[in-house]
């Protein structure tokens, strides 16, 4: 995906966001990806699964899964009825075994056992968009192809005014891709996600004492005043 060139940043926009960078570093030194894996296509089976899921959830049931299917090449022998047992205590569990099972058979039949590397062979496997496919090609393989988009940095997109409210998925990532850095959107996703989870959620009384809230949360409607009632 290349960013549109009409989203192009001001000078303004851009050191705007060069400061939030510094600023999520300092707060989040350690962010990294939370689901547990130990290959690419370990990565790519989980995060397969933790669509409308926690990462939680996931790294409960993925140790005996891939105990039991260590390989593509084993997730390819097996069906999708012999998967759903692992998995059952995941959301859309069925809809999830068959996305396995399939994803697994074209990587071990067209791709030769190994996880594609770019972004055009990733959006063919079943189960996986751009979301998936930057996690696994940002954090399995270091490729900054695009910029990870989830629930909650679309949520912090828009309440850290790095994005129009009621940006799309896809208008969310490209004004994400042309305010940072390439090398940094693996990174930066990392860091976003962690602040979302921890610090600026969905709902609660309000995340303004974080200092990246004070500074940069100007669009948070968790900071708007609340109306006065009449008596």
């Amino acid at each position: 995906m290349s960013v549109h060139p009409a989203l192009k940043p001001t000078r303004a926009q851009r050191a705007r966001a060069d400061r939030l960078l510094i600023a999520l570093r300092e707060s989040y030194p350690g962010a990294h990806c939370e689901l547990h894996y130990t290959s690419p296509h370990e990565l790519l089976v989980a995060t397969i699964l933790s669509a409308q899921s926690t990462d939680a959830g996931v790294n409960k049931a993925t140790p005996a899964l891939f105990a039991r299917f260590p390989s593509p090449a084993a997730f390819a022998r097996a069906t999708p009825t012999d998967i759903e047992p692992f998995i059952r205590s995941i959301g859309l569990f069925r809809t999830k075994a068959r996305a396995i099972h399939s994803a697994m058979t074209a990587v071990q039949n067209e791709f030769q056992g190994n996880v594609p590397r770019t972004m055009d062979e990733l959006l063919t496997l079943r189960g996986v968009a751009r979301k998936t496919a930057n996690v696994v090609l940002g954090n399995a393989y270091g490729i900054n192809c695009g910029f990870v988009v989830d629930t909650h940095i679309q949520r912090l997109a828009q309440r850290l005014c790095l994005a129009p409210r009621g940006a799309t998925v896809a208008k969310v990532e490209q004004h994400l891709m042309s305010l940072f850095p390439q090398d940094s959107w693996c990174e930066v996703s990392h860091m976003l996600i962690w602040h979302g989870r921890r610090a600026c959620r969905a709902r609660g009384p309000g995340c303004a004492a974080h200092p990246i809230c004070r500074e940069f949360g100007t669009c948070c409607e968790l900071r708007r005043a609340p109306t006065t009632r009449r008596k």
